[in-house]
This record gives C-alpha cells, sequence and structure tokens, in this order.
C-alpha cells in the first residue's frame, strides 16, 4: 500500500486518491460556509453535513478510542431528552425539537472524526468556509437594516436589530464572533494584501455585530479577541512576531473605535445602542426576570428528577429558561442536566490543557477554542443548545484533541528513529 503525507498533515498515512481528498475538503468548506445560512428550514446546512457525512462513511472515517467519552455524554443527554418527552411527543413542535436535538450530536461526531484526519488542511477549508459564509451574512444584514435591498428590512431585520441570514439577531452576533476571530488572526499576522482584505472582512464583521445590538455579541467580541490575542502574543516564535500582533491589534482597536464613534453619529443606531448597553433591562429584573428565573428553576430543578419536559419552561414562567445548562435540567431531567455541563467543561478543560500544544494547526485551534469559551460564557445568559456553530466548534474541538494526540505519538517515532541511527 502506498503512503503519503497529505499537505498540511502531520504523518504520512494511506491517501485517497487525489480526486477524493479533494472533494472531502470542498465538503468542509461547503459545511463552514453553509453553516451561515439557517433562516429556512431544512436549512443548506442539515442537507450539506447529511451529503457530507455520506461521503465520508463511503470514503473512510475512523472512530477513535478518544471519542468514546463524547459519543456516551452525547448519547445519554439526549436519551435524557427523549425520555422526559415521551408524555409530549404527540406535539409536533416537541418531536422536531427531539430530533433536532440528536442530529445535533450527530453533527459533533460528524466533525470530530473528520478534523481528527488531514486536520491542518481540513481546518483551512473550514475556515475559509466560515469567512465566506459570515461575510454574506453580514453584507445581508447591514443592507437590510440600511433599507438597501428592497423588501429586505423586515427579511434581514427583527426589532429594528441586523439579523442576516438568522431568524435571531442574538444567534447573528453569537456566530460571528469565531469568523471575526479567524479574520484578526490575519490582519495582525498575514502579509499587507492580505491583511487588508481581512480587516475589510473584519470591519464588515464588527458592523453587522454592532447592528444586531447584541450585548453577548459586543461582549463576548472584546473578551474573546483579547483572550486570542494574548495567547496569541504568548505562543509566537518570535520577538518581532509578537511585536507586529501588538502593533496591528491597537491599529484595529483605533479602526473599532472610530468605526463606533461614526455609527454612533446617526440617531437611530446610537438610540438603540444606548437603549441595549443598558444593564437595567426589564425582562433581566424582578422576580421572575432572567436571573430570577434561573434561580426559582434550579430550585424546581432539585425536585424534578425527570424535568418538565422540553421547551415546557414558558408555561411554568413568563419566558423561556436563557440559560443552557438550567435548560438541560428542565428539558432532559438529571441525567441531561448533569451529562451537558460535564460534556462542556470537559470540552474546557481539555480545550485549556492542549491551548499551548505546538501543532501545525495552532493558531487555528487557539481561534476556535477562544470562540467555543465565549459562547460557553454565553450559554449562562442565553439557550444555546440548539445552535449549529456551537456543536460544530465542540465536535472540531475533540477531533483537534484526537489529532494533537496522534501528532506527539508521530514525533515521538522521529525522535526515536532519528536517534537510533548510528552516528
Amino acid at each position: 500500500m502506498a503512503y503519503a503525507a497529505a499537505a498540511g498533515d502531520f504523518a504520512a498515512r494511506p491517501v485517497a486518491p487525489p480526486g477524493v481528498v479533494a472533494l472531502q475538503r470542498a465538503l468542509v468548506w461547503l459545511a463552514g460556509a453553509s453553516i451561515a445560512i439557517v433562516f429556512i428550514e431544512p436549512s443548506p446546512y442539515e442537507l450539506v453535513t447529511l451529503a457530507s457525512a455520506a461521503v465520508f462513511i463511503a470514503t473512510g472515517v475512523r472512530l477513535r478510542i478518544v471519542f468514546v467519552p463524547l459519543l456516551l455524554l452525547l448519547f445519554l443527554l439526549n436519551l435524557g431528552y427523549t425520555i422526559c418527552a415521551v408524555p409530549l411527543l404527540g406535539d409536533s413542535t416537541i418531536a422536531s425539537w427531539i430530533a433536532t436535538s440528536w442530529y445535533m450530536a450527530a453533527t459533533v461526531m460528524f466533525f470530530a472524526l473528520v478534523m481528527a484526519e488531514d486536520t491542518a488542511a481540513r481546518l483551512d477549508m473550514l475556515r475559509r468556509g466560515l469567512v465566506v459564509g459570515a461575510v454574506i451574512a453580514s453584507l445581508a444584514g447591514v443592507a437590510g437594516y440600511f433599507h438597501a435591498v428592497p423588501g429586505g428590512y423586515d427579511l434581514l431585520t427583527l426589532y429594528g436589530r441586523a439579523r442576516g441570514t438568522f431568524k435571531d439577531p442574538n444567534v447573528f452576533g453569537a456566530f460571528l464572533l469565531l469568523p471575526s476571530l479567524l479574520v484578526l488572526q490575519n490582519v495582525v499576522t498575514a502579509h499587507f494584501a492580505k491583511a487588508l482584505r481581512s480587516g475589510i472582512a473584519l470591519l464588515t464583521m464588527a458592523l453587522a455585530i454592532l447592528l444586531a445590538f447584541s450585548r453577548a455579541a459586543w461582549g463576548g467580541l472584546v473578551l474573546t479577541a483579547a483572550f486570542m490575542l494574548v495567547v496569541m502574543v504568548l505562543t509566537s516564535a518570535s520577538r518581532s512576531e509578537r511585536s507586529r500582533i501588538i502593533t496591528m491589534t491597537l491599529a484595529a482597536v483605533v479602526a473599532g473605535v472610530l468605526l463606533i464613534g461614526v455609527l454612533l453619529s446617526f440617531h437611530s443606531i446610537a438610540d438603540m445602542f444606548q437603549q441595549r448597553a443598558s444593564f437595567d433591562q426589564s425582562y433581566d429584573e424582578g422576580r421572575f426576570g432572567r436571573f430570577g428565573r434561573h434561580i426559582l428553576g434550579a430550585q424546581m430543578a432539585l425536585d424534578l428528577p425527570f424535568g418538565i419536559g422540553p421547551l415546557q419552561f414558558h408555561r411554568y414562567f413568563p419566558e423561556d429558561t436563557h440559560n443552557s445548562y438550567l435548560n438541560a435540567f428542565m428539558s432532559g431531567g438529571w441525567l441531561s442536566g448533569i451529562c451537558y455541563p460535564t460534556l462542556v467543561f470537559t470540552t474546557v478543560i481539555l480545550g485549556f490543557r492542549h491551548l499551548f500544544v505546538r501543532v501545525p494547526w495552532q493558531r487555528s485551534y487557539i481561534a476556535i477554542f477562544a470562540a467555543f469559551l465565549g459562547t460557553v460564557g454565553e450559554s449562562f445568559i442565553i439557550d444555546t443548545d440548539h445552535w449549529r456553530h456551537f456543536f460544530m466548534m465542540l465536535g472540531t474541538m475533540w477531533g483537534m484533541f484526537a489529532a494533537a494526540r496522534s501528532h506527539a505519538r508521530h514525533e515521538h517515532r522521529l525522535r526515536a528513529a532519528t536517534s537510533a541511527r548510528p552516528s
């Protein structure tokens, strides 16, 4: 059997024919691009991931032992949801919610299996696809907000907030965090032409995030970008690279401040900004406000081992949980309530452990982990348990964990072989 190292990969291994490799990478790109279009059901992302899974299964993927805990936690999480939903399955909305949960779990495994092989090349294709999809979604949101598309305001905005190709402005803003971080990396490290293109893309996404008027997305962009840039400085290979990152970061901050200043000169934007930036929102305060519901819901969860079932929280309180960890307890009882945070925070712990591991795809890993960490934090104040991009990041993280283990073993074998050679 012929062995060759795929471009950007870390070890020689049996390789599929070049046409198959190209198809696999193209499908990864398409999955990244299509995840930005979710205002129709089924979305293009569902169709692409189903088709891609069929192709990868037909051409070969390998289930590794490292994925067993991931598979078990996903199964138990959705088993809890399903058990608690049994009395409610006569409602088509509940049945659809359960089916979506199982499908999200399947996409986690899909990305984990796919990203464990040909990792650097596939991550690069995913990055490219995400950026293209995010730019399209951002342009749609900005165009809709400024009435640049006939009839587009009603389609591309909601409650005076840009939502682009998404159903909800909050999800729209949250999705744009990862692509923004990926292009920000190019802005602070790439050569002039590429940095300029990335800078234009970054300004487009930043404008869309601002016009989504999502406080979580605003804070998330600032915090995840700061975290990512600090780690990039700490992992830089040279002093000149560190200096460039710091210099370009300061330039990006100045550009961002100028952008905000220009936008706030428009009265309609300034008024909405002031309203959304306030910390005394009526739906956050009081006994049945967002945080009051968290406390009351947690008290309920302790007394209900089988929860109350999916999409039932609003029957007891004025609004939904707006807390993914509480929602797991409410929707799937103690089984899901324990498995969901276990899955999420196990991934976070493993993520920190791999943060400084030297691998060929370390830079992409840092951006994805930063965005994932931001979404984990956001999950305390909003329901993220059916966000496609969250589960895409979750699966991709586990795929990179597995690839890092393989890379370490390969490097160890190379060192052993080199030391064994006669001098």
